[in-house]
């Protein structure tokens, strides 16, 4: 039990110090987490429902993948304690997997962990620390990173369900207090999590609606002949060559669709088999790394001076984010190592995570958090992996960084690597067991150097359990990589690089 938590006590107390020594054996010592039931307990059932832990979520619990999804929310007031306790009962309290455990029966042969219902304690879940008042006043903000970088070396409780809600009321640069989210990446995905937590939040100028979120759009050769508009034709033989053009167009899109996408799986397969592998720079994270503690900073971007961009380069917000992350990791790489050679260019490759499903309907989320059903919304772990290569290079224009990734993405964009990626790991998990999937995967992040995510967040201010959000920061820990999660949200893009701490600078 935690130092200051006492029966009578209405919320949970940690204290910043803690002992990281014995956290791998804490978090999955025991093979069998019991369901705990309180009578103060929410989102329980009467008769305990049972399903199968997901393939991705079983690998997210083997000792070089037991990832965790950290997402700071900044807010523009001080947390109304009693109105987010209320708030996460109905809501995130009341999703199957944040009422769930993972429970392995032992003597069961090629036993498989399932999530099965329980009670939810919100003291077990909503932790507000105990910190140093002369910190907090001195460096806020180093006291919040500094915060967030602990939980990283924080074995999670699997007697419970698999997340917290930390609160941390201070003041920073940029909020007025902050909310901490831990979920284990066994639960959900990014795009799940942001999801739910949309489901969850209201508009701002209206608190009674949902809020309003950009539509999804695919891209590819295949879906960009779809969206080709052309005029009617004028006769019959107009029609004709209309069509075959359209024709034409699909055959010549297929061809370069299989091509890129043979060439990219053979760069896949050769990567994860350790015959092809990034050379060692600054940036490459060491042996070992994902169990080292981590560092999360993020910086705030203007969504307006984005799209600004965007327009006059003709590419996608996508497109600047990679080029303004490629520019920051060749300030980096050049400022730490000292080179000064300009014509110098070094490429490494990051693995990017990409969402192979359909983005879960708001409305579906807000009616599952309502009921605590599942009332078929998709839910889980549906993300591929595509490699891209990042250069390394001074330029003396800046925009040059957003040509080259807009090159490189519309050249992925061109390929079903992802979708490779995703239904190989399966495969290879379905015939050689998990295990071997670990491998597979452990591998393809080993010999590359970054991880890249992106995410699409709200388009209005939003409130969560009457907490008005100021930015959305998520990040992940427990893989071997250095990892970079832009999310957009309301006019501005927040960036989160996470680090290992022998690479902050």
């Amino acid at each position: 039990m935690d130092p200051g938590a006492g029966a009578s006590a209405t919320l949970r107390k940690r204290a910043l110090s803690i002992d990281t020594a014995a956290a791998a054996a804490i978090e999955f010592g025991s093979k069998a987490a019991g369901a705990r039931a309180d009578d103060e307990g929410v989102g329980a059932d009467s008769v305990a429902e049972e399903e199968p832990v997901s393939p991705t979520g079983r690998l997210f619990r083997e000792p070089h993948f037991r990832c965790h999804i950290v997402a700071v929310f900044g807010l523009a007031a001080p947390v109304d304690l009693p109105a987010l306790r209320a708030g996460v009962a109905a809501t995130l309290a009341r999703h199957p997997r944040f009422c769930s455990v993972q429970v392995l029966n032992e003597f069961e042969k090629d036993a498989r962990p399932k999530w099965v219902r329980t009670a939810v304690n919100l003291d077990d879940h909503i932790i507000v620390p105990e910190l140093d008042p002369a910190a907090t006043s001195a460096d806020p903000g180093k006291a919040l990173e500094d915060y967030v970088s602990s939980l990283s070396t924080r074995p999670m409780d699997h007697s419970v369900p698999l997340w917290e809600v930390h609160v941390l009321d201070f003041p920073t640069a940029e909020a007025a207090a902050a909310l901490a989210l831990r979920v284990h990446h066994s639960v959900g995905d990014g795009v799940s999590m942001l999801s739910l937590f949309m489901a969850c939040t209201r508009s701002a100028a209206d608190p009674g609606a949902l809020p309003a979120l950009p539509p999804a759009r695919r891209a590819g050769p295949i879906h960009a002949v779809r969206r080709r508009r052309r005029p009617p034709p004028s006769s019959p033989a107009g029609a004709f060559l209309d069509a075959l053009a359209s024709l034409a167009a699909w055959v010549v899109a297929f061809l370069v669709l299989a091509w890129h996408t043979v060439v990219d799986v053979a760069r896949f397969v050769a990567t994860a088999a350790s015959l092809l592998g990034d050379a060692p720079t600054v940036l490459k994270a060491q042996e070992g790394t994902e169990f080292r503690p981590k560092r999360f900073v993020n910086r705030t971007l203007s969504l307006d001076d984005i799209k600004f961009v965007k327009n006059v380069m003709s590419c996608t917000v996508n497109d600047v984010l990679l080029g303004i992350t490629s520019a920051a990791l060749s300030r980096y790489y050049f400022r730490k190592t000292g080179e000064s050679d300009s014509k110098k260019s070094i490429t490494v490759r990051s693995a990017v995570l990409v969402n192979l499903r359909p983005t879960p309907g708001i409305q579906a989320l807000a009616s599952m958090m309502e009921s605590g059903k599942d009332n078929g919304a998709r839910w889980g772990n549906k993300i591929g992996y595509m490699l891209i290569p990042f250069h390394l290079a001074r330029h003396d224009d800046p925009v040059e960084y957003v040509r080259r990734a807009t090159k490189v993405a519309r050249r992925k964009k061109n390929s079903m690597e992802s979708v490779f990626t995703f239904w190989s790991g399966y495969m290879v998990l379905k015939l050689f067991g998990i295990k071997a999937a670990a491998a597979l995967c452990y591998g393809m992040f080993t010999h590359t150097t970054l991880s890249f995510s992106n995410m699409v967040g709200p388009t209005e201010q939003v409130l969560f359990c009457g907490n008005p959000i100021v930015y959305i920061a998520p990040g992940t820990y427990g893989h071997p990589h250095v990892g970079s999660s832009p999310v957009r949200k309301a006019g501005t893009s927040c960036l989160c690089l996470v680090s290992t701490r022998n690479q902050q600078s």
